[in-house]
């Protein structure tokens, strides 16, 4: 316990001194094997992140979901901003992001997603802001971190239907996420058991990537560890997961 609380003060600091969490809270998923190896215990406010799932759709309608799971845990009005309105709105409301709450802003290119974003982002009061992009510049997400720094609204950069061997290089992306589809539990029955997705971090900064499984966004936007895993010791499981 006594090396844990070490190496949290030692996150914590790094975090402050990168200007992580340092003006703004953060949403925390629930899950200590998750917040425990973000700075500020959670998705911090006020921050650039990216989100990505891959040219599957299952893996896609995985990542849109995690998304909207972390949107749906703030208050406030989520800016959606796309290049042609092709999401399928009603699923948002399966993770707890009521559709009362999404404006979408149908942009036409990359280029004007990130022009709104960016605009939207200099807006306090926002529960989030979420752009729609194939690729950006690390300009560009340097400039979407410093708006979302000063009006303190988690910002979020989502690569739908992206490649791995895709993900930017040099952004200003506090974390990186990758979102893939996982098969459910056998229930024994013919029947469908609760989603689960292959959760990777791919980057994070002051702190480490690591990869878990997880169940699926409930209704109220929260992911869960499944049983069998929360059964066996944390640490065995971290390390096959991560593997």
């Amino acid at each position: 316990m006594r090396e844990a609380s070490v190496i949290e003060n030692l996150r914590a600091r790094i975090a402050q001194i990168e200007g992580v969490g340092a003006r703004h809270g953060s949403i925390p998923f629930g899950l200590e094997a998750i917040d425990a190896r973000l700075p500020g215990g959670g998705i911090a406010s006020g921050a650039l992140h990216e989100v990505a799932g891959s040219p599957d759709l299952a893996d896609d309608a995985s990542a849109t979901i995690f998304l909207a799971g972390i949107l749906a845990r703030v208050e406030g009005p989520v800016l959606w901003c796309l290049r042609w309105r092709d999401l399928f709105a009603p699923a948002l409301h399966l993770a707890g992001l009521h559709p009362d709450r999404v404006i979408y802003v149908e942009a036409g290119s990359d280029a004007n997603v990130l022009l709104a974003m960016e605009e939207c982002l200099r807006h306090p009061g926002l529960g989030g802001v979420v752009g729609e992009v194939t690729k950006y510049s690390t300009t560009a997400s340097k400039r979407l971190q410093l708006a979302a720094e000063g009006s303190g609204v988690a910002a979020f950069v989502f690569r739908r239907a992206s490649k791995p061997e895709q993900a930017a290089e040099g952004t200003a992306a506090v974390t990186r996420w990758r979102i893939t589809a996982s098969p459910s539990e056998d229930l024994g029955i013919p029947s469908l058991g609760r989603a689960r997705w292959h959760v990777e971090l791919e980057r994070v900064r002051g702190g480490n990537p690591h990869a878990w499984i997880v169940e699926g966004c409930d209704a109220t936007g929260r992911i869960g560890l499944p049983a069998a895993l929360v059964d066996r010791p944390a640490a065995a499981a971290d390390r096959q997961v991560a593997a």
